[in-house]
């Protein structure tokens, strides 16, 4: 079996530059739509749900297709050969798109963008988590390595864009070339058995899933609470900007501020699987729920640059405990044969389910009543469902009994 600690570093490296080519090309994005495109609040939602459809079009069929091949690399080879091209794609098709008609440019990056990005992400992480599994390595150490590519390249994307946005493209389409090489060099082996167990996943297996509530009572807690923080972050650069003298002081300070939050971010992926584990999969989901449910309130209330920036980080601390929070209670208490389908749908693909219907509304309300009113609403209703699920989830109790079925189901199949 080939060295832990070898795919270890390879696997985080090929987080890092695929978080890096991800930062480089899409943390200013809605900067780059609303000052260099020209588009006001509710075009830039519906471009943001246009990506979110075309993200949850691809999450089951990545998460199906990962199932099926098990630890083989065909997904992550595709993904990073089609990152090669983003700089280009930004510059000569998807930005002069959208300045000749919204609809056609939102479509057609919605499909490059939810292929390689928003859906590749899910795909990446189920792949790397698996990974982590067979070779015995903390999956959120990893994954670390991944907020701290993203950190580096949000540190210089705000003044490379007050340069000129074109160099950030450009140093995305670099950074994949890097990642290409990564992924060439990684060899996980697969014995007969985990190709058989991977083989064995079928359409009926996955279909089984839906027949579960407990799967569906875990969706409305993804739809509800977690995937409102994304909405959150869609716009929040341009409010950030809003609130110094300047456009262009405003979108350096936003990538400081960024870089600095992901920095933490990559610190608390050490800690989040401690705490994890200390205090269970659920309540650990719960903690996250009110953390988030508290900042995006506390963004609503909050007056000045400091403020904003306080409540801001608190991301840091929400985001690697409700990560790997996510995948344990999905391995605790589903089959684990369908752990790419159960993350790629049980939560990326209900995370752009709940985007893809929240970003319009959010960007009207945006328009119509401002940034810090629908904080408000949207914190409260983070709140709302999070209480909901505190009695939906499944409980060590239920964790216990619920797995023991599963296994039984798997058997019988």
């Amino acid at each position: 079996m080939k060295s832990s600690k070898s795919l270890y570093w390879k696997l985080s490296a090929y987080f890092f530059f695929f978080f890096f080519t991800w930062s480089s090309s899409y943390s200013l994005f809605s900067i780059w739509l609303g000052q260099e495109i020209k588009l006001n609040g509710s075009a830039t939602g519906l471009i943001f749900s246009v990506n979110a459809i075309f993200a949850l079009c691809m999450q089951p069929l990545y998460g199906y297709i990962s199932d099926r091949i098990g630890l083989k690399k065909h997904i992550l080879f595709f993904i990073s050969c089609l990152l090669v091209f983003v700089g280009p794609f930004y510059i000569f098709v998807y930005g002069p798109l959208l300045q000749y008609n919204v609809l056609i440019g939102a479509i057609i990056g919605g499909l490059y963008l939810g292929v390689a990005f928003l859906a590749g992400i899910g795909a990446i992480e189920t792949y790397i988590e698996k990974v982590s599994r067979k070779y015995k390595f903390e999956y959120g150490k990893s994954r670390m390595w991944g907020s701290l590519g993203w950190a580096a390249a949000t540190f210089f994307a705000g003044q490379l864009f007050n340069i000129n946005p074109h160099i950030n493209f450009w140093v995305a389409s670099v950074s994949a070339i890097i990642l290409v090489a990564i992924i060439f060099s990684v060899k996980v082996e697969m014995s007969s058995y985990e190709m058989e167990k991977a083989e064995s996943v079928t359409l009926r297996d996955v279909g089984s899933l839906f027949l579960l509530k407990e799967f569906w009572f875990f969706m409305i807690y993804v739809v509800g609470v977690t995937c409102v923080y994304g909405v959150y972050d869609q716009q929040f650069p341009i409010y950030y900007a809003s609130l110094f003298p300047t456009e262009s002081i405003g979108n350096q300070v936003f990538g400081y501020l960024n870089s600095f939050q992901v920095f933490l971010e990559a610190g608390m992926m050490f800690a989040a699987p401690f705490i994890v584990n200390k205090i269970g999969a659920k309540n650990s989901l719960i903690l996250a729920g009110f953390l988030m449910g508290f900042r995006i309130i506390g963004s609503g209330l909050v007056v000045g640059p400091i403020g904003i920036s306080s409540m801001k980080l608190i991301h840091a601390l929400e985001l690697p405990i409700m990560l790997i929070a996510i995948f344990k209670y999905l391995a605790a208490n589903f089959d684990t044969r369908l752990s790419s389908i159960l993350y790629l749908v049980g939560f990326q693909f209900a995370s752009q389910i709940g985007a893809s219907v929240l970003s319009p509304i959010a960007g009207g309300l945006y328009d119509s009543v401002g940034f810090s009113r629908t904080y408000l609403i949207m914190g409260g209703m983070v709140l709302v469902f999070n209480v909901i699920s505190m009695f939906t989830l499944l409980n060590s109790k239920k964790h216990r009994f619920i797995r023991k079925d599963v296994q039984e189901n798997t058997q019988i199949i």
